[in-house]
Order: C-alpha cells, then sequence, then structure tokens
C-alpha cells in the first residue's frame, strides 16, 4: 500500500478533527469527528451569531479557510439558485453568487420534505463546487464567489434533488438517478465537462434515489462507493468502470450516505422497507450479493437519515426518531430508545456525544454508548432543521429552515 493509500484508509478508519469541514458529514465524510470544548447546549448564553438565510435550502453548510458556504433557492420572483459565503467569525455575507435560474418546468414538483437546494456543496483547494441536481453544478472561488465554470445537462427528477457530490482524482462525481434512468456522473474539476457517465441498468419499477457517492480504499485502489435504486456498486473514479455490486431489490429514493469501518460498508436501502447492510470489500468482483453481505437488519431502519459508527457500535435513527444502537460485527440491537421527533437530519457524534436535530427544530445531545444513551441537553431552533450542522473550533454551526446559527463555548 502506498503512503498516500495508508493516509486515506487511516482517515476513514479514525474521528478526526475538524479543523475544516469540507463536505456533507465533514472532513472524514461520515459524521464522526473528535473536537473539545464542544458545547452540549445551544441557547441565547453562548450565541456567537444568527444570520437569516434567504430562500430555501435544506443543504447542509461547508466550511474552509474561515467561510461558511451554503446554497439556497430564492424565489425573486422566478427560481435562482444561489450560493452564499458567511465570515466563519462573525456571520456577514463575505459573499452571495447567483449560479442558475431553472424554469418552473425544469425545476419540476419537489417532495413536501425536499427543497430546490438540497445537495450540500463540497469545498477543495479555494473551490466551490456547487450542486443543485438535475438543475445545474458550478464552479466557482471560495474567496470571492467568481463563476469558474458552469454544467447543465439536464433530466427528468422526481420530487427534486438531494445527492451531494465528492472529488476523486480530479473528477467530481454524483448521482443523477431520476425519473427514468439511473446514472452516475463525473465532471472534470478543471473544465466542468463530461468525463464519464454510467447507466446503473437495474431492473427496478422506480429509477429515483437521492444518494451521495463515498470514496474508500479497496485493494490498494480508491473506488467510489454509489448507490442507486437496487444497487449500490463500487467504481473505479477515472473511467466509471463497475468494479463489484450488491443488488437489494426494489429499495428506492434512498437518502443516507454510506459508512466504510475497517475494510467493511454499512448503508441502507431506501423504501420501502428500509434494511441496513453490511458489506465485506476484501476481493470484491463482480456480483458480490450472495458472497459478501455479512449481514442484513431491518427494524428502525432509516430512509433519510445517516447514520454513525464508533468502534464496534453503529448509532441510527430512523426517520420517526427511534435511535437504535447495533453491533457493527453481526448487526444485533444492543438497545433502543426514541427521541420523539421526525428526524431527517444525519447524526453527528463528538467524541461519545451523538448530536440530532428534528423536523420540528429540537437539537438533541446524548451521551451514548453500547449500554445506553444519556441525555445532555435539548436544545429549541423554533424552526426545522433537515440540515447537517458542522463542528470546529469549539463551536457548533447550525443551519434550521431560515436561519444559520453559531454557537460556542
Amino acid at each position: 500500500m502506498t503512503p498516500r493509500a495508508c493516509f486515506l484508509t487511516i482517515f476513514l478508519l479514525f474521528p478526526v478533527e475538524a479543523t475544516v469541514w469540507p463536505e456533507f458529514r465533514g472532513p472524514n465524510a461520515q459524521g464522526v469527528v473528535k473536537a473539545s470544548n464542544v458545547p452540549s447546549k445551544m441557547g441565547q448564553e453562548n450565541l456567537v451569531w444568527k444570520r437569516e438565510i434567504p430562500g430555501a435550502g435544506w443543504s447542509s453548510p461547508v466550511m474552509s479557510s474561515g467561510l461558511i458556504v451554503v446554497t439556497t433557492a430564492v424565489k425573486n420572483p422566478g427560481t435562482e439558485l444561489r450560493a452564499i459565503a458567511l465570515d466563519a467569525e462573525t456571520g456577514k455575507v463575505v459573499w452571495d453568487q447567483k449560479l442558475f435560474e431553472p424554469s418552473e418546468e425544469e425545476a419540476g414538483s419537489i417532495h413536501a420534505k425536499n427543497s430546490l437546494a438540497s445537495s450540500s456543496p463540497l469545498i477543495a483547494e479555494g473551490v466551490v463546487y456547487a450542486h443543485f441536481g438535475h438543475m445545474g453544478t458550478a464552479a466557482l472561488s471560495l474567496k470571492d464567489g467568481e463563476v469558474r465554470w458552469r454544467y447543465h445537462d439536464s433530466y427528468p427528477a422526481m420530487h427534486g434533488n438531494g445527492g451531494s457530490p465528492v472529488l476523486v482524482e480530479g473528477v467530481l462525481i454524483f448521482s443523477a438517478d431520476g425519473e427514468k434512468k439511473g446514472l452516475l456522473r463525473a465532471l472534470d474539476v478543471s473544465s466542468g465537462k463530461l468525463k464519464w457517465e454510467v447507466n446503473r441498468n437495474q431492473d427496478v419499477r422506480r429509477k429515483f434515489s437521492f444518494g451521495t457517492p463515498l470514496i474508500v480504499e479497496s485493494g490498494g485502489e480508491k473506488v467510489v462507493v454509489s448507490q442507486g435504486s437496487g444497487m449500490v456498486g463500487g467504481y473505479r473514479p477515472a473511467d466509471g468502470k463497475l468494479i463489484w455490486w450488491v443488488e437489494y431489490g426494489e429499495g428506492f429514493s434512498l437518502v443516507p450516505r454510506p459508512v466504510y469501518q475497517e475494510g467493511h460498508v454499512y448503508l441502507t436501502t431506501g423504501f420501502m422497507k428500509a434494511k441496513l447492510l453490511a458489506i465485506r470489500l476484501d476481493g470484491a468482483k463482480g456480483e458480490i450479493t450472495d458472497t459478501h453481505v455479512e449481514w442484513v437488519s431491518t427494524k428502525d431502519i432509516p430512509t433519510t437519515p445517516s447514520f454513525v459508527i464508533s468502534g464496534d457500535e453503529i448509532y441510527v435513527t430512523d426517520d420517526t426518531g427511534r435511535l437504535s444502537c447495533l453491533s457493527r460485527k453481526t448487526g444485533e440491537r444492543l438497545w433502543r430508545d426514541s427521541y420523539k421527533r421526525k428526524i431527517s437530519a444525519s447524526l453527528t457524534l463528538v467524541n461519545n456525544r451523538l448530536f440530532a436535530f428534528s423536523e420540528e427544530g429540537q437539537g438533541f445531545v446524548h451521551k451514548v454508548s453500547d449500554k445506553g444513551i444519556e441525555e445532555i441537553a435539548v436544545n429549541d431552533f423554533a424552526e426545522p432543521v433537515f440540515a447537517s450542522p458542522i463542528i470546529f473550533d469549539g463551536s457548533v454551526i447550525v443551519r434550521s429552515k431560515s436561519n444559520l446559527w453559531r454557537f460556542g463555548n
């Protein structure tokens, strides 16, 4: 294994300190972060700043070089898809860039729980990649918001969009699983031109899904783990070649991002009856449904929020707020509790504290272990929270329906 490959493997295995939050679910893309002095209670007494965000967007914020970036859809009077950068210290807007103006027909109808700006942006090497699914993707300067390129190749979506992009080996990769086709696309990051596109070719009734890929190491090579309706595959970043795949029936409209731990990928399968699968990647080649799926769990599995793994424990909440701790090695449920609130935002684990945010506006913080759960704080934002938080420098950044908040000790 090369030093670079070894670093990536270690990066995915262990929690990292969050000096930046470059993509959906943070520095290791898995919602697990090691940080100190992070507040559990979030209220007026430790509110650093609060900034209203115009329009509507469920995308999670990202951060780098002292700037926080969010995307949103603003009615003016048509729809403007925008990226906004704010100073992390003050909350002041540094730049606000209009990127696309989709027609009402192109935007299409969206699910009641969705928005036209639900895909989270990504930051790498001073460039922001803002993705709006079937309505377009753009690259712009983090420093001043200057647009470098725009990509637009619309397709018939279903219920809107939701999957976020990943960047690997000079290509920006994202799902394009629409109403009629299930696709995975890759753009050249320097030009924004389409580099490759692969059709999932799954014989399922409903093609649409909203998956976010995950980059892992397997066999000494980087692999793009990407889910669509009815299947998950491992793809080669250079050309999109399908290396291995697992089929899981008619699962569709999936949202949770996969998680990687110790040579295994853990993922959920979407509607209608969600399952959680543990897939071993050692020697994965061709179809591995019957050979590499080590266990399947079917109780209280989410269709929207992503889960977290800490050591040998999986902490997972379904959309209704039923929280479970599963054994990572066997899938056995160790305990079960409930937030008694609907959860769409992905879970975030900070040391041994689990952060969860509800559609009703609560922010829950609990101490968790394989033995059970202990309440630390319940916070109230007075409006729905669908986005996942940023954790950095002893602070928590939360995006609620209309506002961005920073809390600190």
